[in-house]
């Protein structure tokens, strides 16, 4: 049933005015337009939007009808984005669930239930009923200044919940994805999750494997990326699903939770973050695992080690990447991280001045840290390069003892035939 809701408490300051005009254009256009989804329930609950998207009864053709400089992107779920300015807004036709048998069609759903494309389009109602929570189904009309609830998502607004829409495991079958949305709005929004939709995550979570690699690492950094990973963590480790995404042996949590931390905190500081840094925290507990055997291998060379460490490295980025498709970057950057950290504990002048000059030094180095906080080096090493880049610095890196090169051995020459040849026993041919 539709509530029209004009006391919602929406402060329409933060509503964007771009988003006010591609409404205003849709509707000058004949059709309807209404913002919907995460940026109403944003609103909602007092936070600020970080995009805003709008639904219409529009097809993707009618839009770029009605905006000619558009982008139509997606195969599963297609939308448009339309430029306003430096604002890209996403604009999407209301759709319908597929559940009628002449929409259930192989290129439609999967054997498992799984929506593999979701292009059938419908009304606003039936739009409403197929979002995946009650809090993502609002539709804020910002002309008339009201909120179109259709699936009583206001009381859980109210009541900071977080339910699905329909019968739980039916939804998370249909898109296994939504187990991690879940836990993410949980954890991002202070959301408590409702019994129904709770009880039904460990019956679909193996579904979770069936999904690309591609969108779980895209839901890794919207999970991870956005201030508010260390409870969405808390929130994977309660519900047994971070071993569906890492690799992580007995205790092995302890260095990926203060990663996780100071991410939140840089994020919240407004300082540069990177997915790399956490994929270097998440996979090095099996890393380490593994290292100990490399080196033993290695038979005390320094050049055996490296490439046996470098080898290791590519080995577990290799197995992770059919879990989680790391860009090639954050795999470079991963690597380069590992790479350095033996080479922190190599205190020489030499190689203080070489790691100095390395692009991913700082990385390193704020690794080094959170591997010390988890207790697996020595608190002295931290301080001692965290001094090493104090304008007092050089004057540690002058006491260093220089690294001796390595001597080299010298080849026997051959004789000289002049010694076998009594001819030219002087040195040189005989005199004309």
């Amino acid at each position: 049933m539709l509530n029209r809701i004009a006391d919602h408490g929406i402060d329409r300051s933060r509503v964007s005015k771009n988003a006010v005009a591609v409404i205003d254009k849709l509707r000058s256009g004949g059709f309807d337009a209404y913002l919907v989804g995460g940026c109403v329930r944003d609103l909602l609950l007092g936070v600020v939007p970080k995009d805003f998207d709008v639904a219409t009864d529009a097809t993707p053709e009618d839009v770029r009808r009605v905006f000619p400089r558009v982008r139509l992107v997606g195969r599963r779920f297609r939308i448009v984005h339309v430029r306003m300015g430096r604002e890209v807004l996403e604009v999407s036709t209301f759709r319908r669930t597929v559940d009628d048998e002449d929409d259930a069609q192989p290129q439609h759903l999967s054997e498992e239930g799984m929506i593999l494309r979701d292009n059938v389009y419908g009304s606003i109602d039936e739009d409403a009923f197929r979002r995946d929570f009650t809090v993502n189904a609002l539709y804020y009309d910002p002309v008339e200044d009201v909120v179109l609830d259709y699936c009583n998502g206001m009381a859980d607004i109210d009541e900071r919940t977080l339910r699905l829409i329909g019968d739980p495991e039916r939804r998370f079958r249909e898109d296994p994805v939504r187990i991690l949305r879940a836990l993410r709005f949980a954890a991002k929004l202070d959301l408590r999750l409702h019994p129904d939709t709770h009880d039904a995550i460990a019956p679909m979570c193996e579904m979770l494997n069936a999904i690309p690699a591609a969108r779980l690492f895209d839901e890794f950094t919207k999970m991870f990326m956005t201030g508010h990973g260390e409870q969405a963590f808390e929130l994977l480790c309660q519900h047994e699903l971070v071993d569906i995404l890492f690799p992580l042996p007995p205790d092995g949590d302890v260095l990926p939770r203060l990663a996780l931390a100071s991410t939140d905190r840089r994020i919240k500081e407004d300082k540069p973050v990177t997915p790399g840094f956490l994929l270097a925290a998440f996979l090095w507990p099996e890393y380490v695992e593994r290292a100990d055997l490399a080196l033993a291998e290695a038979n005390g060379s320094r050049q055996r080690a490296a490439a046996a460490q470098e080898e290791l490295a590519r080995s577990v980025l290799a197995a992770q990447q059919s879990t989680l498709a790391i860009p090639r970057r954050h795999s470079w950057f991963v690597r380069d991280v590992w790479r350095l950290q033996p080479m922190l504990d190599r205190r020489t002048s030499r190689n203080v001045n070489k790691l100095l000059a390395q692009p991913r030094f700082r990385a390193a180095y704020d690794f080094l840290l959170l591997r010390i906080e988890a207790g697996e080096a020595e608190e002295e090493l931290g301080q001692w390069w965290t001094e090493v880049q104090t304008q007092d610095g050089q004057e540690l890196t002058d006491r260093l003892p220089r690294e001796q090169p390595r001597r080299r051995r010298r080849r026997r020459r051959k004789p000289s035939r002049a010694i076998d040849n009594p001819e030219f026993a002087n040195g040189g041919p005989p005199p004309q």
